[in-house]
């Protein structure tokens, strides 16, 4: 389910927009390696498979112009996709784990974006 979930999901990103140029630029033709990446990472969110390495923080951070807007957009296209594949009781699973993981990526951004301000002030 996992699978088919990401797969399908990074389908519509692709198409979307506001959504799709920003992974172009950052994956640069490597879709499948990030794709199988997202599979892993959601098995080790929800399954707790450990299959996941990586830091996520500090990959949207180093994504120029991300925004809100771009999370609340990948929020609402990711429930809209696993509505669509999912069990209810498993779609309102990897609702309530995407918001959490939303919401915390884009705390920890507007942290790391006011300590560097910070810094670059005090010079």
């Amino acid at each position: 389910m996992i699978s088919r979930i990401v797969h399908a999901f990074y389908v519509d990103v692709r198409r979307d927009p506001a959504l799709g140029p920003i992974f172009e630029r950052a994956l640069q033709g490597q879709w499948e390696e990030h794709l199988a990446k997202l599979c892993d990472f959601w098995s080790s969110v929800l399954l707790m498979s450990g299959r996941f390495k990586g830091t996520p923080m500090t990959t949207h951070l180093a994504l120029p112009g991300l925004r809100p807007t771009h999370f609340a957009r990948w929020l609402h296209l990711f429930a809209r996709t696993v509505t669509e594949i999912c069990p209810p009781a498993a779609a309102t699973l990897f609702v309530a784990k995407s918001e959490m993981i939303g919401a915390s990526l884009q705390l920890g951004m507007a942290n790391a974006h006011r300590r560097s301000a910070a810094a670059a002030s005090a010079f």
